[in-house]
């Protein structure tokens, strides 16, 4: 049974870094705030007030129907999205947007979808900007996907209830993100039956690609400026997770270190490439230059994946990057690409695979199950 966990990214708290500093904040008259969360396409709530949503600070009191609706930290603007509820203020995207708007391209288009401009947007590259989220008066905070400390979610709520993560930073799955934020909202009916449709939509994807079921596959972070560590993330994190969920394997290595571990990502020295042997497939962020850089290493062409180019490549801070953080909306639209990416490389450097959808040199792609 599919596990369903979700992403984004704790991008996107590691990626993200390498973005901070240096951009002017878009702040919250950057954005047009003529939208509000009650708009005409926003169903009704049928949930009973109020509400007691529970989560690793506590639980979090919901009085009545949120009119306006503030999200902080990533992706979970597009769960009130995708029910149909425009909010007043979101984060600005300084990951992955293609147009330097601080909106991802298929929010943009839900946006459009809806008949609303874009929301005030937030500047969280210092962090959260409690004045700019207090500005736009909001009845719910929604941050079920978030890596909020316990400070930051005490000042929140001086704003709104808070809808926080449930265990773990960074660890919330897409659909308790989605069925988390969609209480939130008191629409929970609403949000159970978006999850229904989005796996379902995503159980198709992964039809089409058969060639995925069993292989092991892992994702790496590599620093082009030191590959002594060997960088992974743990099935803590909605990126790999979501690859397990979905019939891809744990190699050995992550499983080992991911093992009652809260942290979404750790290292281990290079010079254990060699407990990467089971390691069918690697995807990672980089370049165009990225898979030869690995290949040039002593230490790291010695994983098996490495040498025989069965690494998947995404353009770092390119929308594609921010797909396999796992998003909602995303996953409706982008899925099917960064599945074909993934067995593209699986199939080794010719990329060559015969008709029955059996990869030429990706080795053993695995039977074994996590």
């Amino acid at each position: 049974m599919h596990r369903r966990r979700l992403a984004a990214a704790a991008v996107l708290p590691l990626l993200a870094l390498g973005a901070c500093g240096g951009e002017e904040s878009s702040q919250a008259d950057t954005g047009s705030s003529s939208s509000s969360s009650d708009s005409s396409s926003a169903p009704e709530s049928e949930a009973e007030f109020p509400l007691t949503i529970q989560h690793a600070f506590g639980e979090t009191v919901i009085e009545e129907p949120a009119e306006r609706v503030a999200t902080v930290a990533w992706a979970n603007q597009e769960v009130a999205l995708a029910l149909g509820v425009v909010p007043v203020g979101m984060p600005e995207v300084t990951y992955g947007d293609d147009d330097g708007d601080g909106v991802l391209p298929w929010v943009e288009d839900k946006l459009e979808e809806l008949g609303a401009e874009t929301p005030v947007l937030f500047d969280e590259v210092d962090g959260i900007d409690y004045e700019a989220v207090a500005s736009t008066e909001p009845d719910v905070i929604l941050a079920a996907y978030s890596g909020l400390t316990q400070e930051e979610y005490e000042t929140l709520s001086r704003i709104a209830p808070v809808v926080a993560f449930p265990e773990i930073p960074w660890g919330t799955d897409v659909a308790q993100t989605i069925l988390l934020d969609s209480a939130g909202m008191g629409l929970p009916q609403q949000g159970e039956e978006f999850n229904d449709q989005l796996q379902q939509s995503i159980d198709e994807d992964f039809a089409e690609h058969p060639e995925l079921e069993g292989a092991s596959v892992m994702f790496a972070y590599f620093d082009p400026a030191d590959l002594s560590q060997i960088g992974f993330y743990t099935t803590v994190d909605p990126r790999p997770g979501f690859l397990a969920d979905n019939g891809m394997v744990t190699p050995t290595a992550v499983a080992e270190a991911s093992e009652g571990s809260e942290e979404f990502y750790t290292t281990l020295s290079a010079e254990q490439a060699d407990r990467f042997d089971d390691v069918d497939l690697i995807v990672t962020y980089g370049t165009d230059d990225t898979l030869a850089t690995l290949q040039d290493d002593l230490l790291l062409s010695q994983i098996p994946a490495v040498a025989e180019g069965r690494v998947a490549v995404l353009d770092d801070s390119s929308p594609e990057a921010v797909v396999a953080g796992i998003t909602p909306l995303s996953l409706q639209s982008e899925l099917d690409d960064y599945l074909e990416t993934l067995s593209e490389a699986l199939a080794g450097d010719s990329g060559d695979s015969d008709d029955s959808g059996n990869t030429g040199d990706s080795g053993d792609s695995g039977s074994e199950e996590d």
